[in-house]
C-alpha cells in the first residue's frame, strides 16, 4: 500500500511539472476575451474600448513561447468562426489598440514558429 501511495504521489508530481511547461492559455479564454472585437472585425468602424482592453489583456497573458503559440492557434481557430471577418482589420487591430504584439495576425502565420 505504501508503495502504491508513493507511486501515485510521484505520478501526480510528474503531471504537475509537465503541465506547468505547457501553455496556460485556453482557446475558450482567447475567444471570450476577443468577443468585444467581433463586430469591429467584420464591419469595421471605431474599435470599441472593451476590444482594445481584451487585446491588451491577451497580450499580457501570452508571455511565454508556449503561451504565444497557443494564443496564435486559438486566434486562428476563432477567426474561422467569425462570419465576414476582414483580414486587414484583424491584422491592424493591435496597432489600432496601440499594443505591440510579437505575433503577426494572419491566417497564414505558422503558429509553431512563433517565439
Amino acid at each position: 500500500m505504501a508503495l502504491a501511495l508513493r507511486f501515485f504521489t510521484c505520478l501526480v508530481l510528474t503531471v504537475c511539472i509537465v503541465a506547468s511547461v505547457d501553455a496556460e492559455i485556453s482557446c475558450g479564454k482567447v475567444a471570450s476575451s476577443l468577443a468585444p472585437c467581433v463586430n469591429y472585425l467584420s464591419k469595421g468602424g471605431v474599435v470599441p474600448p472593451p476590444c482594445c482592453a481584451a487585446v491588451t489583456s491577451l497580450n499580457n497573458m501570452a508571455q511565454t513561447t508556449p503561451d504565444r503559440q497557443q494564443a496564435c492557434k486559438c486566434i486562428q481557430s476563432a477567426a474561422k468562426s467569425i462570419a465576414g471577418l476582414n483580414p486587414s482589420l484583424a491584422a491592424g487591430l493591435p496597432g489600432k489598440c496601440r499594443v505591440n504584439i510579437p505575433i503577426p495576425i494572419s491566417m497564414s502565420t505558422n503558429c509553431n514558429n512563433v517565439k
